[in-house]
């Protein structure tokens, strides 16, 4: 095995990469996350000695004792982001700053260390380095990076664990919903709720996401594509989908997204879109919006468009809204074209194909 290094990681190169060959037909229609490249970045965190043994490595699976912390108080944290490749054959992370952030106002809430965001950075960047070639080229792919960290001490008992593991995975994407529709169709969850005020909705940790899955089940039994909730308190404030915010398009080409009051995840796409409609002239508003008020609004025609927007789908019309007591269309159920100019302008941007205005873009090679 090659040892070289770079920054503050070691780098071991995997003794059994990919065929070329096998990774070409791997990368021809990847699935979401089910095809993984050959090494992953790890760091270790011990109480007392702070972060150390940082690695890019062979991607291998971990040895974890029964006891471990993650498995019995869920202690884990992640993000999402994408390298892209550029027109020149470079690549690059968008807004990967934004990330380390995140990631470390997760760590607070979960009572878990926090990344020093220069080491965040290293990781993804040598990981992109590392595995450059299993970057897609195809239109609407790109290199899905999956920073997380996990509560590794062998121990029971309530109290923050000692010992962490901080890992990056890395995974060629295409196109997050599949199928010939233009736009979703959301359930209305009225069983279950997302987040709640004082609990962990701005936290991007598992417990989040593994809550959402019975509601999830539900909106697929009802012939839809995602749930979208409503607030715990009141259940009348549309909040956001069990994966995306919310954007909701008015006659005027006005725009509108819930705020960010400690039960929305602060989603890096939601806030890259509503920088990129002013940098356009439109005008939005961060404003609750009720249930009620939507269905209004789209039987009015007040309501021309919605959206929902993340990492992973990037930017989703939202044609239909069905609930037990509500069935409702948006416009004419399909993209609209306000939703279409800001999908275009934030690809343009993350794929290096405008002047990069904002300052976003990480070239890595």
């Amino acid at each position: 095995m090659g040892n070289d290094k770079a920054a503050n990681f070691v780098i071991e190169r995997s003794e059994k990469p990919v065929s070329s060959d096998e990774r070409v037909a791997l990368l021809e229609n990847p699935a979401f996350g089910r095809i993984f490249t050959d090494h992953m970045a790890t760091i270790r965190y011990t109480e007392g000695r702070g972060w150390h043994e940082a690695k890019i490595q062979p991607r291998t699976a971990f040895e974890l004792a029964p006891q471990t912390r993650v498995l019995h108080y869920a202690q884990e944290i992640f993000e999402g982001m994408k390298a892209y490749r550029l027109p020149d054959g470079g690549a690059t992370l968008f807004r990967p700053e934004a990330n380390a952030r995140r990631l470390q106002n997760s760590a607070r809430r979960l009572a878990m260390p926090s990344l020093p965001e220069q080491l965040f950075l290293e990781s993804v960047r040598e990981l992109v380095r590392a595995d450059r070639d299993w970057i897609p080229t195809a239109e609407g792919s790109a290199l899905y990076l999956r920073p997380f960290m996990i509560a590794t001490e062998g121990a029971l008992g309530m109290n923050p664990s000692s010992e962490y593991l901080y890992c990056v995975l890395a995974s060629p994407v295409g196109s997050y919903f599949k199928g010939g529709s233009s736009a979703v169709t959301l359930w209305i969850s009225e069983n279950y709720t997302r987040a709640a005020p004082g609990g962990t909705g701005d936290a991007k940790c598992g417990g989040n996401y593994a809550a959402s899955l019975a509601a999830q089940a539900e909106a697929i039994r009802e012939g839809c594509d995602q749930v979208v909730f409503l607030d715990a308190v009141e259940r009348r404030w549309v909040e956001e989908l069990g994966v995306m915010n919310v954007f909701f398009v008015f006659d005027d080409d006005s725009i509108q997204t819930p705020p960010l009051t400690g039960t929305i995840l602060p989603g890096i796409t939601r806030d890259s879109l509503i920088v990129l409609a002013r940098d356009l002239g439109l005008t939005v508003r961060e404003e609750p919006y009720a249930i009620d008020q939507w269905q209004a609004d789209a039987q009015s025609g007040k309501l021309r468009e919605a959206f929902a927007c993340g990492t992973a789908a990037v930017v989703t019309s939202i044609g239909k809204v069905k609930g037990r007591q509500r069935a409702f269309e948006i416009g004419n159920a399909e993209t609209g074209p306000v939703t279409e100019r800001l999908k275009t302008a934030l690809l343009e941007v993350q794929q290096g194909r405008v002047e990069d205005r904002n300052s976003w873009l990480d070239r890595v090679f």
